[in-house]
């Protein structure tokens, strides 16, 4: 394969730099070899590190040798991208002029095609899950009860909640989308406005880089890198393949408030801050070290979202610091009265869920933050496990590392970033809880691109290889690095086509399954399911099991047939008393009632429930309650 590769990319080279083909065999043959060397490192650096013993090393070594890999993979393509623009074709300028006159086409036209690529591909992903009956309602589809209940005089819930829904979050931004929903009302029109609002985030990212680097270029490949991010993907369709989330609302929002920021917009910047919180309350940890970014930037004399020191008016120095202090001060104090006050309050004074996220520290928040601060040791072995570094590099290694060489801006991430190395359920960006950092990310990208094509300009220094032309070419190196490190992080670690999981049959042997075929193909469950569902009146009650439970959220209450005991149900293990009927998927990927004898409300009172004559081979049991008359 390496030789292979070498004769190609040598006579490649020969179309796209005019070198001649020996030239072009040493060149490739010397700076291309070098990264299948760098690839073999990895297990070197693997073995030391178990000779010297080193635990930790070898546990992040052990699950990293894909992002190895796609760094490697990455580092050559912007190799060849270098090499291919060092020589440019003889008489080029010559030749360039010589062809009939095309008009340019807009740089944000490439950021719009992009965008709707990817908003056609994940829709389409996301609505044949659906079809397929494979999205959970929980975390998921619950999101759609709550504006279908809202609509409908029943609440701002889900029969999931413990009551109304401000007591699990204060989180109320995809109430915004009720007209859009009112028109037409169904889950698959959150998937697409979801889908819509993260593709639309590419434009804020293209904005903040083009106003930092001046290239339409460079600013192109940041909103394309946005797009492959497999993190931000992972808002879209979780690695357990939940396909909505309220949270995804929070990038596109995010972006757009720090674009303002930089655009030096404070009324524009306020307004996309109010509308950011109502995504979570998360965001309160990320707009308190904002504040503090804001007010030091403003006090050196330095407008927020600017590089230079700018001359300014005094009052807009104080303007600006004050709104920093005030955004600091007021996020700390929205983020405990949202915790501690509201919260609380609509649970009737139950500890708020999330508590148990960092049970090794405490049981409530204020004995979470007490630990925390008085057992440092506890703290620095969580924030330097193996698990932080792999977060670490999930989130950068796909970005290049360039959001480093904008120190500033990445620290705004800090406090967040150190909370989720802390929460025991999920420690990796393949779910929810990072959906701040990719704004944060992706600003910090937008700061550091300058910053590291003057890194290389200043290595090319020191080995004295500094002419106008390398100068030229070096600027090809960061913009290749970006979206070629998020597109090959993306092979190994992202669900979409792009992906080896989207194609990998072998995955289709467990569950969460990736492959396409079980995902998006034929599903026999679909056609057994139409056969019952006419049977069960839209003004009844339903408990369903998962993944068919998002049908019934029309009905008059549709309840959670699990293992979990629910408030509707007074926290014990049956239906609710009003339940009407009951359906059991025999085939979902966590069943565990294969025949009506199986289910305990069946089983254990027949006199109360009718076994409906089974359509579907076994597919589906539905019980329904026997009334007196």
């Amino acid at each position: 394969m390496i030789v292979s590769t070498w004769i190609a990319g040598a006579f490649l080279l020969t179309r796209t730099s005019g070198r001649k083909l020996p030239d072009a065999l040493t060149s490739w043959g010397i700076f291309g070899t070098l990264w299948w060397c760098v690839l073999d490192l990895w297990e070197w650096v693997w073995i030391a590190a178990g000779l010297l013993d080193l635990q930790s090393v070898v546990a992040l070594l052990s699950v990293t040798p894909q992002i190895w890999l796609a760094l490697c993979l990455s580092g050559w393509m912007a190799t060849f991208a270098f090499l291919s623009a060092l020589s440019p074709l003889p008489h080029a300028a010559e030749a360039q002029k010589s062809l009939p006159q095309v008009r340019r086409i807009p740089a944000g036209y490439w950021v719009g095609l992009a965008a709707g690529l990817y908003l056609v591909v994940f829709t389409t992903m996301n609505w044949r899950m659906y079809f397929n009956l494979l999205i959970p309602h929980g975390d998921s589809a619950m999101y759609e009860e709550h504006l279908w209940n809202l609509l409908h005089g029943k609440g701002f819930r889900s029969y999931l909640d413990q009551g109304l829904f401000l007591g699990e979050h204060i989180q109320f931004v995809h109430l915004f989308l009720i007209p859009l929903y009112a028109l037409w009302p169904s889950h698959l029109t959150l998937e697409l406005l979801e889908s819509s609002a993260l593709a639309l985030g590419a434009f804020p990212v293209f904005w903040m880089t083009r106003r930092q680097t001046g290239r339409d270029a460079i600013a192109i490949a940041a909103a394309i890198a946005y797009l492959l991010y497999a993190p931000m993907q992972f808002l879209d369709i979780e690695i357990d393949l939940k396909t909505f989330r309220p949270e995804a609302f929070g990038i596109p929002l995010l972006l757009l408030t720090l674009d303002q920021l930089e655009r030096r917009r404070m009324a524009g910047f306020l307004v996309g801050l109010a509308f950011t919180l109502t995504v979570k309350e998360d965001y309160a940890i990320v707009f308190g070290p904002l504040g503090l970014w804001i007010a030091f930037h403003a006090w050196r004399g330095t407008m927020p979202g600017t590089t230079t020191a700018e001359p300014t008016t005094k009052a807009t120095r104080t303007r600006w610091t004050l709104l920093g202090i005030g955004l600091s001060i007021g996020s700390v104090a929205y983020l405990w009265l949202a915790t501690r006050v509201i919260m609380p309050w609509f649970r009737s004074g139950v500890e708020i869920h999330y508590a148990g996220y960092f049970r090794k520290f405490g049981e409530t928040p204020e004995a979470i933050v007490i630990n925390m601060l008085t057992n440092p040791g506890l703290l620095l072995g969580e924030l330097m496990a193996p698990t932080s570094w792999l977060y670490a590099l999930m989130m950068l290694a796909p970005v290049a590392f360039i959001p480093l060489f904008s120190p500033g801006r990445l620290a705004v991430a800090g406090p967040l970033f150190g909370i989720l190395c802390l929460n025991e359920l999920a420690r990796d960006p393949q779910h929810q809880f990072h959906a701040p950092l990719v704004g944060l990310v992706f600003w910090a990208v937008a700061g550091g691109l300058p910053q590291a094509a003057e890194f290389l300009k200043w290595i090319a220094v020191r080995m004295g290889r500094r002419t106008p032309m390398i100068e030229q070419a070096i600027l090809v190196v960061p913009r290749t690095l970006l979206w070629s490190s998020a597109l090959t992080t993306g092979l190994f670690l992202g669900l979409s086509p792009l992906g080896v999981r989207f194609w990998d049959t072998g995955s289709s042997w467990n569950w969460p399954c990736w492959n396409w075929r079980m995902l998006y193909g034929s599903n026999p469950r679909t056609e057994k399911f139409a056969r019952i569902l006419p049977l069960i009146p839209r003004s009844s009650r339903v408990a369903s099991t998962d993944f068919i439970h998002p049908r019934f959220t029309h009905h008059e209450r549709s309840y959670d047939y699990s293992g979990y005991r629910r408030k509707v149900s007074n926290f014990e293990e049956r239906v609710p008393e009003d339940t009407d009927f009951i359906v059991i998927d025999t085939r979902h990927p966590y069943s565990t009632m294969k025949r009506p004898a199986d289910v305990p409300e069946y089983r254990d009172h027949p006199d109360q429930w009718e076994l409906l004559p089974d359509e579907t081979d076994g597919f589906f049991i539905v019980l329904k309650r026997r009334r007196e008359r």
